[in-house]
């Protein structure tokens, strides 16, 4: 059985996002030198400390332990709304969704006039 390695992980994670360990430390509320220390040391973390890197992250613990990507089945623009929708704070991203759904809206009463 191949060993997995968790911090990669989540080095991984933080550069697909763009995001600093500072701010993976913020929105896990996991103390920023307790998250330094494990990943350029190389200390695997505890579940309840991976529980809180995957929920700052916002993924599951089975979604970060999958080794398949599955962006794979996306279209180049779908993965680019993804890498953008991953840099949003909350309020940006309810921003974000009021404004699809208005979209979308708009879009089906232009539909239903033809």
């Amino acid at each position: 059985m191949q060993e997995f390695d968790v911090v990669g992980r989540i080095q991984e994670l933080c550069q697909s996002r763009s995001w600093t360990y500072y701010r993976l430390a913020k929105a896990s509320g996991i103390p920023y030198s307790t998250l330094s220390t494990m990943l350029h040391k190389a200390n695997v973390p505890s579940i309840p400390s991976l529980i809180k890197i995957c929920d700052g992250l916002g993924i599951t613990l089975a979604q970060f332990f999958s080794d398949r990507d599955e962006t794979v089945k996306l279209t180049a623009d779908q993965k680019q709304c993804l890498c953008i929708w991953d840099r949003l704070d909350d309020s940006s991203k309810a921003l974000a969704m009021s404004y699809i759904q208005g979209l979308a809206d708009r879009q089906e009463v232009k539909s239903a006039k033809k």
